[in-house]
């Protein structure tokens, strides 16, 4: 069986799904900003919450740090300096994992380079993410996957021949994995999301966990996830789409969010066991709205039953339709009103 430890929290075929509240950058680098997300996104029913973790001198090349950054979400006149403008350091961290642990709820992050992987390790983070863009950065995969912590990892833009090399290359070395159809769109087109990649995922690798980041506008996908076997579902979380920040827009706002966390839990409450059942609660409705054998007229004792001396009427408390053929034929044994139920006991040759 799939079976995958988070911080404590089992996931696997039979149960929940695991629910991960993206904050990413949406703190807008304000460290009490980032704790409001959190609690609420606890208070919605999150399993988790998970921030992004760059050290950006290294990640990016000069050019790439020092290129202009000028549209209304910037937050620095240069790619670099707005990417530090909402880079959290290690005092912001350790506050942060304190108040996650404080209000229960699991916090880990994104490690987009080495550097940031070993600065989330010294804090004993309990899984990693990787994003799509690092799924061929073997080196990384390969590097986290020794600190023998569950490994989350998102497979947007990439080919199944990408998939497998990150799966390969990972296995040997650590099996707490997880791999999450993604695609990589902000937000992504649902007839891009391709769904049934999760199938293809859990028959190329069924003894891993499967799941979905979820980049669209919406709420449902990710139902159909579950249903399809993900039992691991990451969503952007804001608490306004109106703030500023590229990743405001297509994130789910608290009410969506609860939504979310509710609908999953009730479609793994509700796919039940398989077998066919009748329910308390169906008894009365089905008998009001069943119907029943009953005379059509009034019938004298010793009549003969025919079809057209048989009704089919409501309510269900009687003699039901299916048994039709074995009365007619029969004789009454007594008179018979008209809607009288009709029973075998009422007949001569009554079968028992």
């Amino acid at each position: 069986m799939r079976k995958l430890t988070i911080d404590g929290k089992v996931i696997q075929d039979d149960g929940n799904c695991y629910v991960i509240a993206e904050i990413g950058h949406n703190h807008q680098g304000k460290l009490e900003t980032a704790k409001e997300m959190f609690r609420v996104a606890k208070e919605c029913g999150a399993d988790a919450v998970k921030l992004q973790k760059r050290d950006n001198r290294s990640l990016f090349t000069k050019a790439g740090y020092a290129r202009p950054y000028d549209n209304p979400n910037s937050y620095g006149e240069t790619y670099g300096e707005h990417r530090e403008f909402l880079e959290f350091g290690l005092d912001e961290y350790k506050e942060l994992l304190d108040y996650t642990k404080e209000i229960g709820v699991t916090l880990f992050a994104t490690a987009f380079d080495i550097n940031s992987a070993d600065f989330l390790e010294k804090l004993d983070m309990p899984v990693y993410k990787i994003a799509s863009g690092d799924l061929k950065n073997i080196p990384l995969l390969t590097h986290i996957a020794k600190f023998q912590k569950p490994m989350i990892v998102s497979t947007g833009g990439g080919t199944m021949e990408d998939v497998n090399r990150a799966y390969d290359a990972i296995m040997p070395i650590n099996q707490q994995l997880c791999i999450l159809q993604c695609t990589a769109g902000y937000p992504a087109e649902f007839d891009e999301l391709n769904l049934n990649v999760i199938t293809t995922f859990r028959e190329r690798f069924p003894n891993t966990t499967i799941g979905l980041s979820s980049h669209d506008n919406g709420i449902s996908m990710s139902v159909a996830a579950y249903m399809l076997g993900a039992r691991v579902v990451e969503k952007h979380f804001t608490l306004n789409h109106t703030w500023k920040g590229t990743d405001h827009a297509f994130s789910l706002e608290p009410t969506g969010f609860r939504k979310l966390v509710r609908d999953l839990k009730r479609t793994k409450v509700a796919m039940g066991d398989g077998i066919k059942r009748v329910y308390e609660s169906e008894v009365k409705p089905i008998t009001n709205m069943g119907k029943k054998l009953v005379a059509a007229r009034d019938l004298p004792a010793g009549h003969m039953i025919q079809r057209q001396d048989i009704a089919i009427k409501s309510p269900g408390d009687g003699l039901p339709p299916y048994e039709i053929d074995k009365i007619i034929g029969r004789a009454t044994t007594a008179a018979m009103k008209e809607d009288d139920d009709i029973t075998f006991e009422a007949l001569n040759g009554a079968m028992q």
